[in-house]
């Protein structure tokens, strides 16, 4: 058995390993995550291209890192190691940058600061395909079986040796931030932003990119703070972004933009202080790029997206395919299309010519030019967008039950075979993540339960408010808790 065995198998989620810090998440045990990892680059020939190592803002997150890279350097991999904490989509993109074989990124995204967690990507910057992560899980249990050990060694002489080499990420991924916007015409604008960085990775991103000239940028939360006080987890949601919602009234500004701990997600406040949904910011991003840049490409998105992007395909002659949720599914679904972007519900956006993967700056890049081209606040957009789609609403609700029932209950949700739910006849039911159940006039419903807590994670949506209340409702009385 190997050193420091885990609590309970290492499983990955939707999208990498996540834990409590210092009961499952312990040195001992992402050690073991980096070895499976290596034995993995190694089997696949990609470890002799390097490998990118970075971390977040939470508690210890570095000396994880650093775990990680000691690692590595003993299997012989040259590992690139950020030197400050660093949004998601930047270590991503500083794989593709580097031309490196993958990487390895210390975070639990929006998880409670209780949490940590390891995230893998590939080559072409994305999250591990599920072929991946089944290679990478199946190397850890050998590493905890003792048919492979951890190999270490010690940080200071994997650097004077060159195997561990750090660099500064910010520079690279700006740039590819200018490549892609033209931010020399935002910083003319004359608008007013607050940005909520959430005491996450992604503080100060925002600010460097669009300060100067006639354009305000004012940033809250950006310092680093492990246990994001005033937030029950580092997610851009509405009941998080108060503090943002108020700063955008009292301040008068234009439009409020949130990044989650890590910086891979989006939340959107408009000029009146109104949290905009996620299914509402995506589908108002795609319209963006399909009516006014005029683009095409596929829309991927997962089962829980708005069915706004449906209406919008139609309307611009583009297809819309539907994964699991995870950006394991979306990611590679895009590769395969060449689609125009890609997203998913909790507000991780991915576009074309960038990386197959999440990218909250960016995602809110692409809002505020949104409002820059047009000239129109976010409240204006969203009632155009709604004179394309009809209107629709949407909420999410996380149900906590009792691990111990989690069989029963995962049975009779999973299993479920309702004719009428609120009041609407089920017309087809999708069982592929969860369970989706599809009514007349875009309205649907998901249930599915979270891979990294004991939470049923209820969506609806439909034409209006009343009938999102009474679709949950009645999923909750279906769930039974």
């Amino acid at each position: 058995m190997a050193q420091g065995s885990a609590v309970r198998p290492i499983k990955f989620g939707t999208d990498g390993w996540r834990a409590i810090i210092a009961e499952d998440f312990t040195f001992a045990n992402v050690r073991v995550c980096a070895q499976g990892l290596a034995d993995e680059l190694n089997a696949s020939g990609d470890a002799r291209k390097g490998v990118v190592v970075a971390y977040d803002t939470r508690f210890a997150s570095e000396r994880f890192a650093d775990a990680v890279a000691e690692v590595m350097a003993a299997n012989g991999i040259t590992t690139h190691l950020v030197d400050r904490p660093t949004p998601t989509p930047a270590g991503s993109y500083a794989v593709t940058h580097l031309k490196a074989g993958g990487a390895a990124l210390i975070t639990a995204s929006h998880n409670p600061g209780s949490y940590n967690g390891f995230k893998v990507k590939t080559p072409l910057g994305n999250s591990a395909p599920p072929e991946m992560v089944a290679k990478l899980e199946e190397r850890i249990g050998q590493v905890f079986g003792g048919r492979s050990q951890v190999k270490r060694s010690r940080l200071s002489d994997a650097i004077r040796a060159g195997m561990v080499r750090k660099f500064d990420p910010i520079p690279a991924y700006l740039a590819q931030m200018e490549r892609l916007l033209d931010l020399k015409r935002f910083r003319q604008a004359r608008l007013k932003v607050v940005v909520d960085s959430m005491y996450g990775a992604g503080a100060g991103y925002l600010p460097a990119l669009l300060k100067g000239a006639n354009l305000e940028v004012e940033e809250i939360h950006g310092e680093r703070n492990p246990a994001f006080p005033g937030f029950a987890q580092p997610e851009p949601v509405a009941s998080n972004l108060k503090q943002l919602s108020d700063a955008v009234r009292s301040r008068a500004a234009d439009i409020g933009l949130a990044l989650d701990g890590d910086a891979d997600r989006l939340g959107v406040i408009d000029e009146t202080g109104r949290y905009l949904t996620t299914l509402e910011a995506f589908s108002l991003i795609a319209h963006h790029l399909l009516g006014r840049r005029g683009e095409r490409g596929a829309i991927v998105c997962t089962i829980t997206m708005s069915s706004m992007v449906e209406r919008l395909g139609e309307k611009y002659g583009v297809d819309v395919p539907r994964t699991p949720v995870g950006f394991k599914f979306v990611g590679p679904k895009m590769l395969e299309l060449k689609a125009l972007m890609g997203g998913e519900e909790s507000g991780g956006y991915a576009f074309r010519g960038h990386i197959p993967e999440r990218d909250g700056i960016l995602s809110g890049l692409l809002v505020l030019e949104a409002v820059v081209t047009t000239g129109k606040r976010p409240s204006e957009l969203l009632k155009e967008l709604h004179a394309v789609t009809g209107p629709h609403y949407f909420e999410r609700v996380d149900l906590q039950f009792d691990e111990a029932k989690r069989g029963e209950i995962q049975k009779r949700v999973t299993e479920a075979n309702p004719q009428e739910v609120g009041g609407l006849r089920v017309e087809r039911i999708d069982r592929s993540d969860g369970i989706r159940l599809l009514f007349g006039g875009g309205a649907w419903t998901v249930m599915r339960f979270s891979g990294t807590e004991p939470l049923i994670r209820v969506y609806a949506e439909a034409a209006n408010r009343e009938q999102v209340d009474r679709l949950l409702k009645s999923l909750r009385e279906l769930a039974g808790v």
